[in-house]
């Protein structure tokens, strides 16, 4: 199969899970990747790819809505700030992360988690 054809695949909302699960294991990390984006990627395989070499692929991971909540604990203290930056300001992340990620080193990801605690406060 062509990377453009295994590309395609990893897209596919209708692309079978057992398909997402071989695509996961991609020696190339741009198929990786873009099966954390597929809405029908089964939660154990983004928690396979949250420990991923590869820190774009955990980015994306960290991205995800659908992550196991046991995963973006684990991500916010993941050595890349991109990835705990990205934890920040996903929608899933409970309040308790949140509140960690607001003492991180870095300013940008400090902030990030300021912005997504306050805006779930001002919900009703």
């Amino acid at each position: 199969m062509t990377r453009n054809e295994r590309i395609e695949l990893a897209r596919k909302t209708s692309t079978p899970p057992e398909i997402l699960v071989e695509l996961a294991g991609d020696g190339d990390w741009s198929i990786r990747w873009r099966v954390t984006q597929n809405p029908s990627t089964p939660p154990e395989v983004l928690v396979t790819l949250s420990r991923d070499k590869n820190n774009y692929v955990r980015w994306h991971v960290a991205n995800n809505p659908s992550t196991p909540l046991e995963v973006l604990v684990a991500l916010s203290r993941d050595e890349n700030d991109y990835v705990r930056w990205r934890v920040a300001a996903n929608h899933s992340t409970p309040p308790e992360v949140l509140l960690i990620l607001m003492v991180d080193d870095e300013e940008y990801v400090r902030g990030e988690a300021e912005v997504a605690l306050n805006r779930r406060l001002m919900r009703p």
